[in-house]
């Protein structure tokens, strides 16, 4: 039985990306990503890079570089439980410096290259496999090698509007795979269906007699029509025009604001518990009854000035220690 896989865009999908990466130190897992992997490995997917790396042939970086930044990014996945099975890389560029790289390759995104190669290597269905990446090459990739498709864009960087469609989209990794799981539930829900449902015989025709012929209705004369004159036609169908596009403008303008609303609450699903809002929120919370308590000394028929001011020295002990939380989680 053939294996099925996930091929993943390795700068700005699996790392971050400061631009042509060239040294083991730069090498900065992004959020969510070794979760994610031991995921789909439990899923039973394997796991490979797909990575473009015109920066061989631009003279930015070695292979033998190149090589240990891959060994850097197996050590931190490793730390935390993660593997690749194997990572694949273009290192050819047609513009490129170095005359050894400088050439087109079939392995290089758009082209489906590394992914047939996995294919042949790792014995890989790819019809029932996914390619993620960060840009519309990696989406073509994918797609001329038969894959399911999904572009991660963080709501924050603007979405590609040229180039191939994505099955998908996902506004980091972790949406990504939760993407794959639905997939996965509603396949198997409607194969389920399919079986539960075997197929019904078609019913025999029943012989009936003739229908006894019946009379032809009587045929009803249409009112006549009044037709327009040819400049009041024109008025309404210029005016039917522009309230379409007044309408199109409109539907579109509202579809990009509920695409963005959506995106940014889709990320903030996904962010993690943080202490320092949690203490923030208490404090916040306290002041209100500080100011409480130095109300009712006030309002005492013993009124004490003096518990007062402690009551409100409290109060904005309280508060600025709740701003003070919240820049620091801002910071972090």
């Amino acid at each position: 039985m053939a294996n099925k896989a996930v091929f993943f865009d390795r700068d700005g999908t699996l790392i971050e990306d400061p631009g042509y990466l060239n040294s083991p130190d730069q090498v900065k897992l992004l959020d969510g990503v070794c979760e994610a992997l031991v995921e789909l490995k439990a899923m039973g997917y394997k796991l490979v890079v797909a990575s473009n790396q015109s920066g061989v042939a631009r003279g930015i970086v070695t292979e033998e570089t190149l090589e240990e930044i891959h060994n850097r990014l197996k050590q931190l996945l490793a730390g935390k439980g993660a593997y690749l099975d194997k990572i694949y890389y273009c290192p050819y560029h047609p513009e490129g410096v170095i005359p050894k790289y400088r050439k087109e390759w079939y392995w290089r995104k758009p082209n489906p290259g590394m992914m047939l190669a996995a294919a042949d290597e790792m014995d890989i269905d790819l019809e029932q496999s996914w390619m993620l990446g960060n840009s519309s090459r990696d989406i073509e990739a994918g797609q001329r090698a038969g894959c399911r498709t999904i572009l991660i864009i963080p709501h924050h960087k603007p979405a590609e509007t040229d180039g191939a469609k994505p099955d998908y989209k996902a506004v980091n990794i972790r949406e990504a795979v939760n993407i794959i799981k639905k997939h996965i539930r509603t396949s198997q829900q409607q194969a389920g269906q399919v079986q539960a449902s075997p197929a019904q015989p078609s019913p025999k025709p029943e012989n009936k007699p003739l229908a006894e012929a019946q009379p032809m209705p009587q045929l009803q004369t249409e009112p006549e029509t009044v037709e327009k004159p040819q400049e009041e036609i024109l008025e309404e169908k210029i005016s039917a025009e522009e309230q379409n596009i007044s309408g199109n403008k409109t539907e579109q303008l509202l579809s990009s604001i509920l695409e963005q609303l959506k995106g940014m609450h889709r990320e903030g699903m996904f962010d993690e518990f943080s202490g320092m809002r949690m203490l923030a929120g208490i404090m916040q919370g306290i002041v209100p009854f500080c100011v409480l308590i130095s109300i009712w000394f006030l309002m005492s028929p013993t009124r004490r000035d003096s518990a007062v001011l402690i009551t409100l020295g409290f109060a904005i002990l309280f508060q600025l220690m709740s701003l003070t939380f919240y820049i620091m989680q801002k910071r972090k």
